[in-house]
């Protein structure tokens, strides 16, 4: 099984059965991740340097006006798509097997979790992952702390507050808060 793959039957939700041979791709393509990862977070990097680890951690070019601020934490990163002027802040954690795709202008918030993985409820198959990807809209901001769970889409314009958790679809400019986030108000696009 290649790479691409590999990625393509994650993004389309195969589970990947705990011993088989895409769970064992699955640890070969984390250290892979870890290794990057502990560059990018080793030490100070310019912005431009810092875009071209990034790159290399999700195997595609990014805009030159993607903002990170390290330390940043993927158990793969080859699943992941970022937009344009997109920003990440420090101390998230991506668990991308599954896919997150990040629109263009969106701002993810210190510490924001998103996971792609669940495991199966029955103690026999608790080790197999059960991949479900995450969309996050053009222009969404993620406030601090928010964790965003597997098959979830945050629709453009849209507010996540902080300390949420979001565990079904955010429609299009609204704010949503709480655990788990309910839409607490409408946003006027045009104001």
């Amino acid at each position: 099984m290649t790479t691409q793959d590999f990625l393509q039957k994650m993004r389309n939700g195969k589970i990947a059965e705990a011993g088989s041979d895409t769970h064992l791709m699955m640890h070969e393509l984390s250290q892979r991740a870890l290794k990057i990862t502990a560059r990018l977070n080793g030490e100070y990097h310019e912005p431009a340097k810092l875009r071209k680890i990034f790159s290399v951690l999700i195997g595609k070019p990014i805009d030159e006006s993607f903002g990170l601020f390290p330390p940043f934490y993927t158990d793969c990163g080859l699943n992941i798509t970022i937009g344009k002027n997109a920003f990440i802040n420090s101390g998230c954690r991506f668990q991308d097997w599954g896919g997150i795709t990040i629109g263009d202008g969106a701002l993810i918030g210190h510490n924001v979790v998103i996971a792609t993985i669940n495991h199966d409820i029955s103690p026999e198959k608790r080790h197999d992952n059960i991949p479900a990807s995450v969309t996050i809209g053009k222009n969404v901001w993620i406030g601090s702390n928010a964790t965003i769970l597997p098959g979830v889409t945050i629709c453009d314009n849209s507010v996540v507050a902080a300390g949420a958790v979001v565990t079904k679809d955010i429609p299009a400019n609204v704010i949503a808060a709480g655990v788990p986030a309910k839409v607490i108000k409408k946003i006027d696009p045009d104001k």
